[in-house]
């Protein structure tokens, strides 16, 4: 009954998404109070039933019921629970159904928190609400017709065919989810957007009200990325963390669009600058959000990420994208000799500071769809296989991301409309101080010396030391730095995150060590001042793996510092060989160890790696996450103050 409950539940929540996006335009369009609060409850009730299919569809995975196609095809008895769990999502049936149901989360939280003051605020939510509608029911469609979760197998297996190892691993229960919240967040200020140009406004109400929205996604996309990075770090054992595929660039590309547009946001609320760019910014970042969904699910990419291969589908998702991307930039067109301008700003102020920001993240990041989509686009006119990897984007985007590092620990510290340089630069100083000493202490110890690791160790420093400049200045001092607002240290921590973030990555990108050597029981290699013996090897069994296991010491000047046992692991169900890293990290550096392939004579290939900075990558990702919270609580308090003021005022109002 599990496949059969499944497919009514999405049949059902579609059928409210209909009813959902009638009762949001058109109520909306009469002004009719009692639709659009239907259109409120039908958002709620679709948001019930793919929460009800997707948790079928996980208990489906845990009792291992093989009747059903995905489970058969994507789980397996041996595998431990958590595995069962994260693997509905670890193919492209199971991964689909989360996309809708967080979509339907955000729907559900759009109808609960609606724009407060004005008879308008409710017809821009209900707008809003019809075109969150619509992405529901293309991708519901989507999934009942081509990508079908529930679809019976007959006669179902014993065991199952298991899920690939690669995805084995706890960092699938955080990653896709965490990129989902993400790119489905930003439906939010999507909709919010394309609702505001039904009614041809781009003042700050609809602001105002997809800004919450823009934060979550903002908060989810780095910690997801961050996720998706340390698990290739540690699972893929090349002792790297990132490597510019496609699919990791389809990530990457809406964060750097919503960075951008969570700063137009700040200034189209505060002083009225930027209206309309805030609107296509809007647009923007979620229909980068639908081009690596396509880029995931249309079959056109061979990676470990990719999790559809059927050309129906990929022409379906083509068919959302394209719809999505040029209606509403249709719109826009339309509607824009119609729309109001921003405000005027002085050359030297903070709206200046984001007109920089926003220009040099929206070149990395068209700069970034170039490399990643221009091979797919010459090998379907011409059939010519290339790839663009590293260097270009070394080549392209890196001095982009040097120039927003110069620039971003300005921002805050300049006035709004009119500011003044000297005073701004005066106020840094301090900041400007620790990153030359950064930078020439990094041109004096660290090796190889390049000019890009000095430049960049100089400019993580210059972010992490303009955000505590930042806070210190909004205190006054550093022992009232508890009085900075929520606000404040969101943006300090988001720049200092981004700082330490860099720093981690010229660390292990630019200065790490390698060593490969064949080691027999007995024998030690070094690397960067360790020295690493192996004492010995054995076969482990796993739950639903065998396992050759080494046993290694690790030394520093002839002294025992810890033990570490990396595993090479072959899994018979689904006959594919993973390695598993050791890893000892001192937090500032990391040895990191892969067991490679034996060898005649009982040796084993040993790959050892000294990455330092590589735990800042995670560590200024969480920081960055952190800054996410801060934000999204101030915006959530300041909501709940402005629907009890509306509530006073409206009391106040009937008394009289």
């Amino acid at each position: 009954m599990t496949g059969e409950l499944g497919q009514l539940a999405l049949c059902l929540a579609l059928a409210l998404a209909l009813m959902q996006a009638f009762a949001g335009f058109y109520g909306a369009t009469t002004g009719n109070l009692r639709i659009m609060a239907m259109g409120r409850g039908a958002s709620l009730g679709s948001f019930v039933f793919v929460g009800l299919a997707f948790f079928t569809l996980m208990y489906a995975y845990v009792i291992s019921d093989f009747s059903v196609l995905a489970v058969a095809q994507n789980s397996h008895t041996d595998k431990p629970l958590i595995y069962k769990i994260s693997g509905v999502w670890g193919n492209h049936e199971g991964s689909m159904v989360l996309w809708i149901m967080i979509l339907g989360a955000y729907s559900a939280a759009m109808a609960m928190t609606q724009p407060t003051g004005q008879e308008y605020g409710t017809r821009l939510a209900s707008r809003a609400l019809g075109v969150q509608a619509l992405v529901a029911i293309s991708f519901l469609l989507f999934v009942l017709l081509t990508s079908d979760p529930f679809e019976r197998y007959y006669p179902p297996p014993v065991q199952g065919s298991g899920l690939n190892p690669l995805l084995q691993d706890p960092g699938l229960a955080f990653h896709p989810p965490l990129l989902y919240v993400g790119y489905v967040g930003l439906s939010g200020a999507f909709s919010f957007a394309v609702a505001a140009l039904l009614d041809s406004r781009n003042d700050a109400m609809w602001v105002r009200a997809a800004r919450p929205f823009a934060l979550v996604a903002w908060t989810a996309l780095p910690l997801g990325i961050a996720a998706g990075s340390w698990w290739a770090y540690y699972t893929l054992g090349w002792g790297g963390f990132w490597f510019w595929d496609p699919v990791e660039n389809a990530s990457l590309m809406p964060w750097l669009i919503c960075t951008a547009l969570i700063h137009s946001m700040m200034a189209t609320e505060r002083t009225g600058a930027f209206k309309s760019w805030t609107l296509l910014l809007a647009l923007t970042a979620f229909s980068f959000s639908l081009i690596g969904t396509f880029l995931v699910r249309s079959g056109v990419l061979n990676s470990v990420h990719s999790f559809a291969n059927d050309p129906e589908r990929g022409l379906f998702i083509l068919l959302i994208l394209v719809f999505a991307i040029t209606l509403p930039l249709a719109l826009f067109a339309w509607r824009a000799p119609n729309l109001t301008p921003g405000a005027p700003f002085d050359g030297v102020s903070r709206e200046s500071g984001i007109l920089i920001n926003n220009l040099l993240l929206t070149a990395s990041a068209a700069i970034i769809m170039t490399g990643t989509l221009y091979p797919l686009v010459l090998d379907a006119l011409t059939g010519a296989k290339i790839s663009v990897g590293p260097p270009y984007y070394t080549a392209t985007v890196v001095p982009l991301f040097a120039a927003l590092a110069v620039v971003m620990p300005l921002g805050p510290i300049i006035l709004w409309r009119r500011g003044n340089l000297l005073s701004t630069l005066y106020a840094l100083r301090y900041g400007a101080a620790a990153a030359l000493v950064a930078l020439l202490a990094a041109l004096a110890i660290a090796r190889p010396v390049t000019v890009l690791g000095v430049l960049a160790a100089g400019l993580g420093v210059w972010l992490i030391a303009g955000a505590i400049s930042d806070l210190a200045r909004r205190a006054g001092s550093f022992s009232r730095l508890t009085r900075v607002g929520a606000n404040g240290w969101a943006v300090a921590l988001a720049h200092a995150g981004l700082g330490v973030v860099a720093l981690g990555c010229v660390g292990a990108g630019v200065w790490h060590t390698e060593q490969i050597q064949v080691l027999a029981p007995g024998q030690s290699m070094t690397v960067a001042g360790y020295e690493l013996r192996l004492n010995s090897t054995e076969q482990v069994k796993g739950p639903n793996y065998m396992a050759d296991r080494a046993h290694l010491t690790v030394l520093a000047d002839g002294r025992e510092i810890t033990q570490i046992a990396p595993e090479k692991r072959n899994y018979p169900t689904e006959q594919m060989v993973t390695t598993w890293s050791a890893i000892r990290t001192t937090v500032i550096s990391d040895l990191y160890v892969v067991l490679g392939d034996p060898r005649e004579g009982g040796g084993w290939v040993v790959r050892a790696y000294v990455n330092p900075l590589a735990p800042f990558i995670w560590i200024g990702a969480i920081i960055m996450g952190i800054a996410g919270f801060f934000a999204v609580g101030a915006r959530i308090v300041a909501h709940q103050r402005a629907r009890r003021a509306a509530t006073e005022t409206a009391v106040a109002e009937a008394a009289e």
